[in-house]
């Protein structure tokens, strides 16, 4: 099951107690304070994996706490520090302050660590009070408490290539042409339900994370369909391929597809408008008399945009496009596109 948001409590332990405690030996009169600090609690920490790859285990488990500190003892014994609490994430999650609404947290790489929540401080004991005319302190401080969060857990994935289109696009048959990743494909609409990732090779040892994204409708940013949910899959990827489909039983032009995906881009976010992207014309094998391909085709030569005739089914037009985002995809690497906070 593919869960990417989620919200959470958590909490760092709190601060052991300082004690008040004197020296009692045989021998030694007026042996003087010697009562410990208290431990300080545990923090709670967030480590990003790339064994992970959904948010499924924070849906049964809303609530994590750290160990709290041990109070101090005697003989200016300081108290043990209370263990953490390290919570894996996948590669990709935001963490975000449910109450400030604040991002505490982007981990966008494998063994990237961040502190949530900061444990209490450990109390003094009474040996810190000790002075030349206070030689037999009483006072002592308890521990802080730790802090407590309400967070919110939003997994982004990490891609190099988003596929954009309408349901039955053929974006779920390309990405399992290219790659290994095997998505359920139905001639049904909304048949993905789920974000799916595909490496493509190209070359002779590179390759490029290829992200599925499901099918867009006109209103998806107000939750129109399978509404904004996923949405927020794209904006990490560096290239979009927008898929259209020119057969003779696509439900609708592909210059006017087209343009209101661009438009539900826009209004979700405006930086999306300024990514790198290229038209995919997909269902060529099944286009009739082709007229739909052209009427596309003119329409990209007078935008000046890139456009790809594809046939995932019969392979035809793959291989150049594979060469054209690949080397798309190499010259972005070095210049990360900007993403909705």
């Amino acid at each position: 099951m593919f869960i990417d948001e989620v919200q959470i409590t958590v909490r760092a332990g709190r601060g052991g107690d300082g004690i008040c405690s004197f020296r009692r030996e045989m021998y030694v009169p007026r042996g003087g304070p010697d009562g410990g600090d208290g431990g300080h609690g545990g923090n709670v920490v967030f480590s990003a994996s790339n064994r992970l790859t959904t948010l499924l285990d924070f849906r049964y488990q809303k609530h994590y706490q750290a160990e709290n500190g041990k109070p101090g003892r005697g003989s200016n014994c300081t108290g043990r520090t209370g263990s953490d609490v390290v919570l894996s994430l996948p590669v990709g999650t935001v963490v975000h302050d449910e109450t400030t609404g604040e991002i505490l947290a982007d981990l966008v790489a494998d063994g990237e660590t961040a502190i949530i929540a900061r444990g209490g401080r450990g109390g003094r004991g009474n040996s810190n009070f000790a002075t030349s005319t206070n030689r037999t302190p009483t006072r002592c401080t308890l521990g802080t408490e730790g802090e407590e969060r309400t967070l919110r857990l939003e997994l982004k994935l990490l891609a190099d290539v988003g596929l954009v289109g309408f349901p039955n696009a053929g974006k779920s048959t390309l990405i399992s042409a290219i790659s290994s990743a095997r998505p359920k494909v139905a001639d049904y609409p909304f048949t993905t339900l789920v974000p799916n990732l595909g490496v493509v090779r190209w070359g002779s040892d590179r390759s490029f994370v290829v992200a599925d994204i499901p099918g867009l409708i006109e209103g998806a940013h107000h939750g129109k369909g399978l509404g904004f949910q996923f949405l927020r899959h794209i904006e990490r990827t560096a290239f979009l391929l927008h898929l259209v489909d020119v057969s003779e039983w696509a439900p609708e032009d592909p210059i006017t597809g087209f343009e209101v995906m661009r438009q539900e881009l826009a209004t979700y976010d405006e930086t999306l408008m300024t990514r790198p992207f290229a038209i995919v014309a997909t269902k060529i094998d099944i286009s009739g008399d082709s007229e739909r391909l052209s009427q596309l085709q003119t329409y990209c030569k007078r935008k000046k945009y890139r456009c790809f005739p594809i046939s995932s089914a019969t392979w035809e037009g793959l291989d150049k496009l594979i060469m054209f985002v690949g080397k798309q995809v190499d010259d972005l690497r070095h210049t990360p596109c900007e993403t909705k906070s």
